[in-house]
């Protein structure tokens, strides 16, 4: 059967595949469009599971928030390239939406949603047949607020939310843009993991006995190292970035505030990227 141009036209309006793949899939069904879609899926979900191992470190994160719940979504992909692709940023979005709607506080609870009514693994699966990365829903991070949401997002890149209470309008905002800006692990000193303040004090014992001082001078040491660390990476004892004469913690005693919760999180940390021969994977995709 001789596959048209308006055949090609009618399979690419309803896959949004390139015109090549349209005609190679119409070619192999002998113009059958419902079984070419069909055929089209299933190779598109065979190129899905391949590219499933790939690292994905680029993407973009999302938030979402009201006054009283905010929700950090991060959608990962391979290339910066992709970031600015119509069909990733309207499937990035439309999981941001639906984790704000559920009021999604994990990834976990986004198990069972649907995007454009098919779940959200097999949509996903179907944009990297489309856009030939590996595409994820990497984290969702959410908090219910006691006091007020305040929520920041730098580019595509960084993002936060805060719960705080009290203060006035402007306060939860300057608060999640300073997160957003000075990377603090925990609220309060009570929140550093006892892991790692273990492993510092380990350093800076070591630190101190090198110095060859006194015991008793050695300890006055330790204590002093600790207490700048501290300060270095709870939110309290941070310099805040709008005024760093004044620390977050007397910030929030002049507003008669104080921090619930917050979540800060950067793209792609904590993925590993493996280097590639972007050549070679060329040419295999021409394959």
């Amino acid at each position: 059967m001789a596959i048209t141009a308006a055949m090609v036209k009618e399979l690419r309006e309803r896959t949004g595949s390139g015109m090549m793949e349209c005609k190679k899939a119409l070619t192999e069904t002998n113009g059958d469009i419902e079984a070419a879609i069909e055929l089209m899926r299933k190779n598109g979900q065979a190129k899905a599971d391949k590219k499933a191992d790939r690292a994905a470190a680029e993407g973009t994160l999302l938030v979402r928030n009201d006054d009283k719940f905010g929700v950090i979504v991060e959608v990962n992909c391979e290339t910066d390239f992709v970031t600015k692709n119509e069909d990733f940023i309207a499937f990035s979005n439309k999981v941001a939406d639906i984790a704000f709607e559920k009021r999604a506080t994990c990834i976990d609870d986004l198990a069972d949603i649907t995007v454009d009514g098919i779940s959200l693994d097999e949509a996903r699966k179907n944009l990297i047949a489309k856009i030939g990365e590996n595409i994820t829903v990497r984290r969702v991070a959410g908090i219910e607020a006691k006091g007020t949401i305040g929520a920041y997002l730098h580019g595509i890149r960084i993002a936060a939310i805060v719960d705080v209470e009290g203060g006035n309008a402007e306060l939860p905002r300057d608060i999640a843009m300073h997160i957003a800006a000075a990377k603090p692990i925990c609220v309060d000193a009570s929140g550093v993991p006892s892991d790692i303040l273990d492993k510092e004090r380990e350093i800076f014992t070591a630190q101190a006995a090198e110095s060859g001082r006194p015991a008793d001078i050695q300890e006055k040491m330790i204590e002093g190292r600790i207490r700048k660390y501290l300060e270095e990476v709870t939110l309290v004892g941070q310099a805040f970035v709008k005024d760093p004469d004044t620390t977050v913690e007397k910030l929030l005693k002049s507003e008669s505030a104080k921090v619930n919760s917050f979540v800060r999180l950067e793209l792609g940390e904590g993925v590993e990227i493996v280097e590639s021969d972007f050549a070679a994977e060329v040419m295999e995709q021409l394959k």
